[in-house]
C-alpha cells in the first residue's frame, strides 16, 4: 500500500506563510474597496451644490498676490534666453494666426451678450496656438496647450481703460485665454502661491506635498495636474480648449471653451507628423493652412453657472459638469488659409499679449484666479517687454 510523504518542516512554513499572504491580499482588497467607496462618497458630499453666485474675496489676498508676482518675475529671469526673455508660462508659440470670429445670425436671445450681442457680427482676430510650460521644450513632451484669442476693434469701455497696446495707443479688445484641460490643479490663490514658490525654487514635488502632515497633501490636484500634462495632438486644430475660470456673460457667470468645428470647413484630415521633430505642431499647423492651404474651423461656446449645482466661482479645480449645464455655441471660428510662419509674424506674435482683463464688462473675470491673473499677467507682461525692449 503506498503511503504519501508527508511535506517537509520548510514546505509546511512555506505553505502557511502562502495562506497567510493570500488573507493579507484578500484583507487588502476589501480595505481598499471600502476606502474608496468612503473616498467616493465624501467628496460627492462635499463637491455638492448650492454655491454662491458672487465672489468671496479673502482679506489677505491682495499680499499673497504681491508674493506671487515676485515669484513669477523670478521665473521670467529663469528663463531667459540670450536674446529675450520669454513668458513665464506658454513660452513657445506654435505660431499666431489671423482668424474670423463670427456670431451666429439664429443666436438665441439670452446669449446675445456683450462681443455676442449682434447676431451675424463679424470679429477679425488673432489667435495665439502654444504650449503650457515656462520652457520651449519639444513638442512630444507631455504638456498642457493653449490657445489665447484676441478680438480686434471691439467698441467699449474696457475693464483696463489705461491699457495701450504696443503701439501706445488704448486697447479695443476681447481676449480669452484657454488651455486644453477643463480644470486647474489649484483651487485658489493660497494655493497657487504655495504651487509656483515650489518649482521656483525647484522642488517640484513640494508643489502637491507641502510638509510630512498628511492632511496638507494635495494628492487630488496631483491627479489633475499629471491629466493635465496630456500627449500633444495630432494639431494644434484638433484640441479642445478651456477657460477653466469663470467670467460674467451680462448678468450670468461663465466659463468658455473651444471644440474643434470640422463641419463648418471643407473636409481635410491632418496629416501625421514625424513627432521626433522638436516643432512638430507648427509643422502641423503649417502643412494645414499654409502648404495645404486648407481653412481651420472652431465653434466657441460658454457653459453658464447653475448656482444650485455645485459649480463653485472660487475654486477652480472643480469643473462644471455639463449634465449640470450643457455648452452653447455663440460664435464659429475660422482660420483662413495663410502665411504665418515668417520672422515678422513670429516677431509679433513673441510680443502680442494676452490677458482676460483685456476686454470688456460684459465679459468680466471673476473668482480668484482671474483677479490673480489681473495683477500678475500685467506686471510679467511689463516686465518682459521693458527687459526685452532693452536687449
Amino acid at each position: 500500500m503506498f503511503t504519501p510523504a508527508l511535506p517537509s518542516p520548510l514546505a509546511r512554513l512555506w505553505l502557511r506563510i502562502g495562506r497567510l499572504l493570500i488573507r493579507l491580499l484578500l484583507w487588502l482588497l476589501v480595505l481598499g474597496a471600502l476606502g474608496w467607496l468612503l473616498g467616493t462618497a465624501w467628496y460627492a458630499w462635499k463637491f455638492s451644490g448650492p454655491v454662491a453666485d458672487q465672489e468671496q474675496i479673502p482679506a489677505d489676498e491682495a499680499a499673497m498676490t504681491q508674493d506671487i508676482i515676485q515669484t513669477a518675475v523670478r521665473i521670467v529671469d529663469q528663463h531667459k534666453e540670450q536674446t529675450r526673455y520669454l513668458r513665464d508660462a506658454h513660452a513657445k508659440a506654435h505660431g499666431c494666426v489671423k482668424a474670423e470670429v463670427t456670431v451666429p445670425q439664429d443666436l438665441r436671445n439670452d446669449l446675445r451678450q456683450g462681443v455676442f450681442a449682434q447676431p451675424g457680427q463679424h470679429w477679425n482676430a488673432w489667435i495665439r496656438l502654444s504650449n503650457g510650460n515656462a520652457y520651449p521644450q519639444f513638442d512630444a513632451i507631455h504638456d498642457a496647450r493653449g490657445m489665447a484669442i484676441k478680438l480686434l476693434d471691439v467698441p467699449g469701455t474696457q475693464l483696463l481703460p489705461n491699457a495701450t497696446g504696443s503701439d501706445g495707443q488704448p486697447l479695443h479688445e476681447q481676449d480669452f485665454v484657454m488651455f486644453s484641460h477643463a480644470n486647474f490643479f489649484v483651487s485658489d490663490v493660497a494655493e497657487y502661491r504655495q504651487n509656483i514658490a515650489a518649482q521656483a525654487d525647484g522642488k517640484q514635488a513640494m508643489a502637491f506635498f507641502p510638509s510630512w502632515d498628511p492632511r496638507t497633501w494635495q494628492l487630488r490636484h496631483l491627479m489633475i495636474a499629471k491629466a493635465t500634462l496630456a500627449g500633444a495632438p495630432a494639431s494644434p486644430t484638433l484640441a479642445t480648449y478651456y477657460s477653466v475660470s469663470p467670467y460674467k456673460f451680462g448678468s450670468a457667470n461663465a466659463k468658455f471653451r473651444v471644440i474643434p468645428d470640422p463641419a463648418s470647413c471643407p473636409a481635410y484630415s491632418v496629416p501625421a507628423e514625424n513627432t521626433d521633430l522638436p516643432n512638430f505642431l507648427r509643422t502641423a499647423l503649417f502643412q494645414q493652412l499654409s502648404a495645404d492651404r486648407q481653412p481651420a474651423c472652431f465653434a466657441l461656446q460658454i457653459q453658464r453657472q447653475d448656482a444650485r449645482r455645485y459649480m463653485p466661482i472660487e475654486d477652480t479645480s472643480i469643473e462644471w459638469r455639463e449634465a449640470d449645464a450643457p455648452f452653447e455655441t455663440v460664435a464659429r471660428i475660422r482660420v483662413p488659409a495663410q502665411d504665418f510662419d515668417t520672422p515678422e509674424q513670429n516677431l509679433m506674435c513673441d510680443n502680442l499679449s494676452f490677458n482676460p482683463w483685456h476686454g470688456l464688462e460684459a465679459h468680466r473675470p471673476i473668482g480668484g484666479i482671474n483677479r490673480l491673473r489681473k495683477a500678475v499677467y500685467q506686471a510679467v507682461s511689463d516686465y518682459r517687454h521693458s527687459r526685452n525692449a532693452g536687449q
